[in-house]
């Protein structure tokens, strides 16, 4: 029994029983259905807000950190966190998180979800203990399996997870300290450290997935582009945090460039036309093909003054993150749940669904129409997720089938 697990073996109600529903065997099943509901009620709430149709209560967080820091840490992180705690378990050959351990880590989730909802000075603290404890409860547990497993080949994911913590706790005390400025900035680097992990973990799967699924020889492994890109990626994060506080002398537009540059030759690697008639192998190519547009925008918006910031940041949050998101999502909970790879064809009209918010939330806005941009781009997350949720959620909560 985990040290995880001990925690919860004398709290009343936890039954047996309970533990061993197939909803808590391993942090993937829990993760990515309460991201992706927590993903759709926070941002129809947040059109709730641009709207004007209500406003967010308390006076914690800022309508605008509170709305970065649910899709960042709220959905994204907690689909990262579910994903490599049940990968960890591949990686290692070692048992991962399950039973209370994994209802440990759901319910420090949820009072940190309530905790930010109300949004008053009391409960951003609790909120932001909860936070802070289901991020430790988290890289605990993976770094460990990793350190007795001795598996180097990720021990590159304990610094970016750790990182990601840090700058979750400096967003929160920045914004309800009246940093505003500083909290939004944080939160627009974070999302580039999200490129980061999209980086290491696509460089692993979208090659193995696509010569599994369209039964060819080893796509060609790039190893020095690979070591290359994430140098250049760094550096650019680097700079692009770095200038909030300190002017420099360079500009992160090139280094920003040259990252989503090098994605594309990376990208053309993986390609093969075979995946197009797969759903979930051209869904993760299609994401990536956003990150790296996206990376190239963010770029080219501290060069070109009518492409916003904002707008090509949303190239990666909703078209990278979010469609890679829900492209693993797909495919993770019906390999680790032993069904065949072969999803339903409305999780295909998802993958479209959500791509084509990603171009309308970053297109419209510098056409006029920033509010119609919101309404839509929203409503097609929404609508995705929904397909997702309907057709995943008794594969979740069903045990796992035997082969």
């Amino acid at each position: 029994m985990t040290s995880l697990a001990k925690l919860l073996m004398h709290i009343p109600g936890i039954q047996n029983h309970i533990t061993h529903w197939p909803v808590w065997q391993l942090a993937f099943r829990s993760c990515f259905l309460l991201a992706t509901v927590a993903s759709s009620l926070s941002l129809i709430y947040w059109l709730g807000m641009l709207s004007g149709w209500w406003s967010l209560p308390g006076n914690g967080m800022s309508a605008i950190v509170w709305h970065l820091h649910e899709m960042i840490f709220g959905f994204a992180a907690t689909v990262a966190i579910g994903f490599s705690l049940t990968a960890v378990q591949t990686w290692t050959g070692l048992p991962s998180l399950q039973g209370r351990s994994v209802m440990l880590l759901a319910g420090l989730w949820l009072l940190a979800r309530i905790g930010f909802w109300l949004n008053n000075p009391d409960s951003l603290l609790m909120a932001t203990i909860a936070q802070c404890l289901w991020w430790y409860c988290s890289i605990y547990a993976f770094t460990r399996l990793l350190f007795l497993s001795g598996n180097r080949r990720n021990y590159l994911l304990i610094p970016i997870f750790c990182a990601m913590a840090l700058v979750n706790l400096i967003v929160i005390l920045a914004d309800f300290n009246g940093f505003t400025g500083m909290a939004l900035h944080l939160g627009r680097t974070m999302v580039l450290m999200f490129t980061l992990l999209i980086a290491i973990i696509a460089g692993r799967v979208i090659p193995f997935f696509t010569e599994r699924g369209i039964g060819l020889i080893k796509i060609t492994k790039t190893q020095t582009l690979d070591r290359f890109l994430m140098s250049v990626s760094c550096a650019g994060i680097v700079v692009f945090t770095s200038g909030y506080f300190y002017p420099l002398p360079i500009s992160p537009a090139p280094l920003l460039i040259a990252a989503g540059t090098l994605h594309l030759v990376r990208l053309a690697f993986w390609f093969r036309r075979g995946i197009l008639s797969r759903p979930l192998l051209w869904s993760l190519h299609l994401s990536y093909l956003f990150l790296a547009v996206g990376l190239i925008a963010t770029g080219l918006s501290f060069l070109i003054i009518q492409l916003s910031l904002s707008a090509a940041l949303h190239l990666i949050t909703v078209g990278a993150i979010g469609l890679m998101i829900l492209a693993m999502m797909s495919r993770v909970s019906l390999g680790h749940t032993g069904r065949p790879l072969t999803p339903t064809p409305w999780i295909s009209v998802a993958f479209i669904l959500l791509a084509t918010a990603a171009v309308i939330r970053s297109a419209l806005p510098a056409l006029g129409y920033p509010l119609l941009a919101w309404q839509l781009s929203i409503a097609l997350w929404v609508s995705s997720m929904c397909l997702f949720l309907r057709f995943y959620s008794p594969i979740l909560f069903s045990p796992k089938q035997s082969n």
